[in-house]
């Protein structure tokens, strides 16, 4: 069997698991606050919970691509299982897979894969978010082994997780280390009454004094924190928030046909007035450009192209923004019921927000993509200033 013949295979049997196992419950999800252990078990024994990652492992192996269309069939029924997607296999798993020593991923990855560890990224805090260079929480060094002192806020899963990629600086020196939850020192606070990403159990994560041992614990080298890790984790980060948009984009435009095929006004079904046509239009437009650029992402990570990373910034950036507008259209066709949460709109215009946030704010996204422009296109061999005094 082809490798596309097994991809194929598998996003069937994920199309049908959302179907059974995850849409069913997007509302119990969302209303309780947290996901069901049962359906992350569920998951871990589909292989779901390494579906980017190694067989040799337990995972799937999905190239870039697959696993963006995976991505998105699981983000279509719900962000917050598409969340233990991104953070657990993606910055999680994906991390440890690229800068973890052959002890680190031999003991790990099988374990997050089957779904006996869940694993969390601590980046963020309380005052440091986009500017990752400048966390403060500190680590020392006292013998052999590290002390981690600091609080990260804002970290999804953080209220469940058993394992956690944490980023410390000494002096300015940023080192991520492996942190396990059982750790003296280690403790979580639920974060609650979110806009969105209800049931992603955020939490801050506070490290008391938290002892640990070089050999085991330091992913990658001392002080390539930044550098490799963070600059890493986020990538593929971006690569999965990417598919997100996309994802949310399209149940929401799923959701405002729908309602508009149904609902009459006038004497006629709304889908037959022009302003809504043009809604859908626009729409329609907006998420294949949206997939194109995710699937051209994709296809350039697959083949380790060069600008693979600016691509992948320049899908996220656009999807989520698509994500924005198409999700804020869908609450406006639907009306006063796209603002009730006995429609599904009304949480997909909530979930869509965060995605202009996470993974790199939508400004800091421009900023890359604006200096990526500057070096790009600058053809020195034209000059367009002055071209108009030569005609």
């Amino acid at each position: 069997m082809q490798k596309s013949e097994y991809q194929e295979i598998v996003l069937q049997d994920v199309e049908t698991f959302v179907k059974e196992e995850i849409r069913p419950l997007s509302s119990l999800i969302e209303e309780s606050e947290e996901l069901p252990k049962n359906l992350i078990n569920k998951m871990a024994a589909k292989g779901y919970l390494g579906a980017c990652l190694p067989k040799e492992y337990g995972g799937l192996e999905l190239d870039p691509v697959y696993y963006g269309k995976f991505t998105e069939l699981i983000g279509k029924a719900c962000s917050a299982t598409r969340t233990l997607v991104t953070v657990h296999t993606s910055l999680v798993g994906q991390t440890l897979l690229r800068w973890g020593t052959r002890k680190q991923k031999e003991k790990w990855l099988p374990k997050l894969i089957s779904g006996e560890k869940i694993g969390a990224f601590a980046l963020s805090e309380p005052d440091v978010g986009s500017d990752a260079k400048n966390v403060q929480t500190r680590y020392f060094r006292d013998g052999n082994k590290y002390i981690i002192r600091g609080l990260k806020k804002w970290i999804s899963l953080g209220d469940i997780a058993d394992l956690f990629i944490v980023i410390a600086s000494n002096n300015g020196l940023i080192t991520a280390f492996i942190v396990e939850r059982d750790m003296i020192g280690v403790s979580t606070k639920p974060i609650k009454r979110m806009l969105a990403g209800r049931a992603s159990h955020l939490a801050q994560v506070h490290f008391d004094d938290v002892i640990i041992s070089e050999e085991s614990s330091i992913l990658g080298r001392e002080g390539g924190g930044f550098d490799y890790i963070v600059s890493t984790a986020l990538d593929y980060g971006r690569y999965s928030i990417a598919w997100a948009g996309v994802a949310l984009a399209q149940e929401a435009l799923d959701a405002m046909v729908a309602y508009s095929r149904k609902r009459e006004q006038f004497g006629k079904k709304i889908h037959q007035f022009q302003l809504i046509q043009g809604i859908i239009g626009d729409s329609v437009t907006k998420i294949h450009a949206a997939r194109s650029l995710c699937l051209k992402a994709g296809e350039m990570r697959k083949n380790s192209d060069e600008e693979a990373g600016i691509e992948t910034t320049i899908a996220k950036y656009f999807s989520s923004k698509v994500a924005s507008q198409i999700t804020a259209e869908a609450v406006q066709v639907h009306g006063g019921y796209g603002c009730s949460s006995l429609y599904p709109v009304e949480r997909l215009f909530r979930e869509s927000k965060v995605l202009e946030i996470i993974e790199g704010t939508s400004q800091i996204q421009q900023i890359i993509i604006s200096n990526y422009g500057l070096r790009k296109y600058y053809n020195k061999d034209i000059d367009y200033v002055n071209h108009h005094q030569k005609i």
